[in-house]
């Protein structure tokens, strides 16, 4: 199971071939469960131009949305305790990382360098 970054949900929106064929290939040949949670709703709603609004809301509502909670709250305020100075990492990326860590699933970004607290493993490439 994995989490899908914002970066690669606005590659799909935009139409990238590349991107959508992984999507396809993680979906039915590999048949894994890909989430979101409601950081990348509302990263991708903050970038939404008034005529992509239906297509987005539809794209974002076929994925199953993971709960931030208590506990990942915690877990992202130790990254960002962490790495705020060092990586200048995003409260939004500290939040997503927990909810991979917390959850048990992969993360799938192009954007590694932002999640300095996951390992290799931890990402789909």
């Amino acid at each position: 199971m994995i989490i899908v970054d914002s970066d690669i949900l606005i590659w799909i929106l935009r139409g990238s071939i590349d991107i959508k064929e992984k999507m396809t290939q993680l979906i039915i040949q590999n048949n894994i469960q890909l989430f979101i949670t409601p950081i990348q709703i509302s990263e991708i709603y903050s970038g939404m131009r008034e005529k992509e609004r239906t297509n987005t809301t539809l794209f974002l509502d076929s994925f199953p949305c993971i709960d931030i909670d208590h506990y990942t709250g915690k877990l992202a305020g130790e990254y960002m305790r962490q790495y705020k100075k060092s990586h200048n990492v995003t409260l939004a990326d500290s939040l997503i990382a927990a909810c991979c860590i917390q959850n048990n699933l992969k993360l799938w970004t192009l954007n590694t360098k932002h999640y300095p607290m996951l390992q290799k493993d931890d990402f789909i490439f």
